[in-house]
């Protein structure tokens, strides 16, 4: 210890594995910890090796990784080819025929101090028609193919409700990453790791050997090796926790495909017999991929399910990926974090992967460990990361639970499938009284909870008492109000297409993979 007090801070980090993981955390731990006395980041990768690279969907949280990073968006965008996203549209999944949109940002606008969607409740007893979408401006402009960002300035405009993430290149967004950190100091080095050494006593990983027998070492290593878990789960034999008990899709075939012209700025999920499948545009191609369940769909016949069901030509050979629902029992465990796949997987519904590595990422700098590797800075990082996972869990589990769906073996089994005690409780709340709960600040947002209750057909019991303040008149008047001014809003935005070209973020047209 030192005269002060405290132990010296960790300053040579080795992360284990490249990839959008393993990129995102080099040049956000480059970034923060910039100017740390003898600080040295080391990445081993090999270009033989292949990653999963099919995570392209994104939530709003990286809009803000972006700007820690020092980011320019326009210029971010057309590297990575992408395009914004204003939410996900869900197709099939209540019943057939049936589609709806889990947006960002918020629905309509709080009165009377009391959430917008118990008006909303009230107004539908009322003989109101009017979908939750349609009180939603990233729903709507998202339809109409249309962008523009959010205005916090302009608090009375629906603009400043507006939220969005981006789909973008994943190969292309690591590659990005990659020229960030390395000009920030991090260190490439190229090769496969073919031994992990480990301390005789505390077991502590003290280096990476690599195949041509150069030795890497290192005080702390962050494992991104992918679904084989190198050093958490092999070397250091940190158990899984399977979670396919509710999540049973454990398979998923991704092939890309020329693009058919102007895109929405939204994500696709549509349901299939035994899953769903995703669809993804970018500026140059669409990114599609079935994510199902072996039990109820062998391999043969899923691809031909999406081949079947692609917009353009495929551009690439199928690429399989199989997995298990579920996490690491410990994400940090000595002096190993593991982020990414290395650390657990949830299947890519709500777009959640690439957070899970932010946000691991965000912890490990919250709780950054000094070479004593205090046990209460790791317990608190892996009580607080298995609560994420957990509430993600359950908010993937209720697209699955709350369907109609009787017209496969797979969505008989979903929906009759007993659903985990937090989801249970939120279901009973929204049952009884129409109120959304949202626990300790979890990743999902009360609108995202009600989009996805309301979007499948949990029935609502009742509303906010307060929402009886306004008289029947004054409501619809307001609902209607809200309506429109939404419509005016996304009247006068220009077509995603027209911003990307204002901005500068569109790529040259001959990068375009058209049909």
């Amino acid at each position: 210890m030192s005269e002060q007090g405290h132990s010296r801070p960790v300053t040579r980090i080795t992360i284990v594995g490249g990839g959008t993981a393993g990129w995102m955390a080099a040049a956000a731990i480059s970034k923060v910890l910039r100017g740390l006395p003898g600080l040295t980041i080391r990445l081993v990768e090999s270009e033989a090796i292949g990653t999963v690279g099919v995570g392209e969907a994104t939530i709003p949280q990286i809009v803000g990784f972006n700007q820690l990073l020092g980011i320019d968006e326009a210029e971010f965008v057309r590297e990575t080819h992408a395009t914004y996203k204003l939410g996900i549209e869900f197709v099939d999944w209540t019943r057939l025929g049936h589609r709806y949109v889990h947006p960002f940002g918020t629905y309509g606008i709080d009165m009377l101090g009391i959430e917008f969607h118990h008006f909303w409740l009230r107004g539908l007893a009322l003989g109101e028609t009017a979908g939750l979408d349609d009180y939603s401006i990233g729903a709507v402009a998202a339809r109409a193919g249309r962008y523009f960002p959010p205005q916090p300035g302009q608090p009375n405009s629906p603009l400043a409700r507006l939220a969005y993430a981006f789909q973008f290149d994943a190969g292309r967004y690591g590659a990005y990453l990659r020229r960030l950190a390395e000009a920030q100091g991090v260190v490439r080095i190229e090769g496969r790791v073919v031994q992990v050494h480990q301390h005789p006593e505390t077991g502590f990983v003290t280096a990476v050997q690599m195949e041509n027998g150069d030795m890497v070492d290192g005080e702390l290593f962050i494992d991104c090796s992918g679904f084989r878990s190198l050093l958490l789960g092999e070397a250091l034999g940190v158990p899984f926790i399977d979670w396919s008990k509710w999540l049973p899709c454990d398979r998923a075939v991704a092939m890309p495909c020329s693009s058919a012209g102007p895109d929405q700025p939204i994500t696709r999920s549509t349901a299939r017999p035994a899953g769903w499948q995703w669809r993804i545009p970018l500026q140059h191609r669409i990114g599609n991929g079935h994510v199902y369940a072996s039990a109820f769909l062998d391999d043969d016949a899923a691809l031909d399910l999406l081949l079947a069901n692609l917009d353009g030509r495929p551009l690439a050979d199928p690429n399989r990926i199989r997995f298990t629902g579920g996490h690491r029992a410990r994400l940090w465990d000595r002096n190993v974090v593991a982020l990414g796949l290395a650390g657990g997987f949830l299947e890519p519904l709500e777009s959640t992967a690439i957070h899970l590595v932010q946000a691991g990422i965000a912890r490990l700098m919250a709780y950054f460990p000094s070479l004593d590797f205090t046990p209460k800075e790791i317990d608190r990082f892996n009580v607080e990361t298995a609560r994420e996972y957990l509430d993600i869990r359950d908010f993937l589990v209720l697209h699955y639970k709350a369907t109609t769906r009787d017209d496969s073996e797979f969505w008989n089994y979903c929906r009759t499938l007993e659903p985990p005690d937090g989801l249970r409780e939120k279901l009973e709340m929204f049952r009884s009284s129409g109120r959304v709960i949202r626990e300790h600040n979890e990743l999902f947002t009360e609108t995202s909870w009600l989009s996805v209750m309301a979007g499948q057909g949990i029935v609502a019991g009742g509303w906010h008492p307060a929402a009886e303040i306004l008289d029947e008149g004054e409501l619809k008047r307001r609902l209607g109000h809200v309506r429109q001014v939404i419509a005016q809003a996304v009247g006068q935005m220009p077509t995603q297409e027209q911003f990307l070209r204002e901005q500068g973020s569109a790529i040259a047209p001959g990068q375009r993979i058209m049909a």
